[in-house]
């Protein structure tokens, strides 16, 4: 069973004390970004999610190494870009709250595919409410996260298509999930 939750009041704040440590980690070593997003479920008042903070880093090509490099400073273990273009992933250390933390190439798909699900299900209340539907009986019933990945696609693609994303960016975006799914989501 996967853990989904109703909307907590907390996930703000959690998101902003992430926010704070990895701008400090960023400005120490010099690293320039462009933004430090709270993207993903508990970025959308009143829906619920896995109660895991997503946040994407977001930088310029020429500046992922640097960012990379400077969020390790703090912790975070780089796992690559697990299959997923212009994003590079992270294990969280333990001192920080669960979070799903990505640094995102400016402008790329992976960053036009977060932001758009967030500001779409933040202003489409209907939307919203059967996306969390669909996770809430995904996460009751899926065998594994692969699985309830694959259970929100068909939402997820409607969201994304309210999100202006193309059919072919929506099919990137479906091919490469699907990638994620057939090893395994967790890497």
């Amino acid at each position: 069973m996967i853990e989904v939750v109703e909307y907590r009041a907390s996930w703000p704040d959690r998101f902003a004390a992430l926010r704070d440590a990895y701008a400090a980690a960023l400005q120490e070593a010099e690293a320039p970004f462009r933004a430090i997003e709270h993207v993903g479920s508990t970025a959308v008042p009143g829906l619920a999610a896995k109660p895991v903070i997503d946040v994407d880093v977001v930088v310029d090509p020429a500046h992922v190494s640097a960012a990379v490099s400077a969020l390790a400073t703090i912790g975070f273990e780089p796992r690559g870009d697990l299959g997923v273009p212009d994003r590079q992933a992270f294990r969280t250390p333990e001192r920080f709250p669960p979070s799903n933390t990505y640094v995102v190439t400016a402008g790329s798909l992976a960053l036009r595919n977060h932001l758009g699900v967030r500001d779409v299900l933040r202003a489409d209340r209907a939307l919203r409410d059967e996306y969390a539907a669909v996770k809430r009986s995904a996460g009751a019933e899926a065998r594994d996260i692969d699985d309830y990945l694959e259970r929100k696609s068909g939402v997820l693609s409607r969201v994304l298509d309210e999100a202006g994303l193309s059919a072919e960016e929506r099919d990137a975006i479906t091919a490469v999930n699907r990638g994620i799914t057939g090893r395994g989501a967790r890497g």
